[in-house]
């Protein structure tokens, strides 16, 4: 018969153990090891992720060739840019020639 899961012995950082308890007792987690079991697979997700985007970025590269550093900054000015504001004020647009107390 095969084992759906493995003991495993682990030394964790007390708040975590303490973060486990509390999600356990408010009943978002069945048990502390299905919590842990829970932040692991959500980890190995994203390292699958990450591994995905080095590889397209690594592909881009190929094509392209590498990608520089004013194109990054380039890119994060249009992002801040085109960003659609869900909370706080939204920046008003840069004028030229703006002059404080002019009306």
């Amino acid at each position: 018969m095969k084992r759906l899961k493995e003991r495993l012995t682990v030394t964790v950082d007390p708040a975590l153990i303490r973060a486990g308890n509390k999600a356990v007792a408010a009943g978002r987690a069945v048990s502390l090891s299905s919590w842990v079991n829970l932040a692991l697979a959500e980890r190995a997700a994203k390292e699958r992720r990450l591994e995905a985007m080095a590889e397209a970025i690594a592909s881009y590269e190929d094509l392209y060739g590498a990608i520089s550093a004013e194109e990054l900054s380039a890119q994060a000015r249009a992002d801040q840019r085109d960003a659609l504001v869900v909370r706080g004020k939204p920046r008003l647009p840069a004028r030229k020639n703006r002059r404080r107390g002019a009306a």
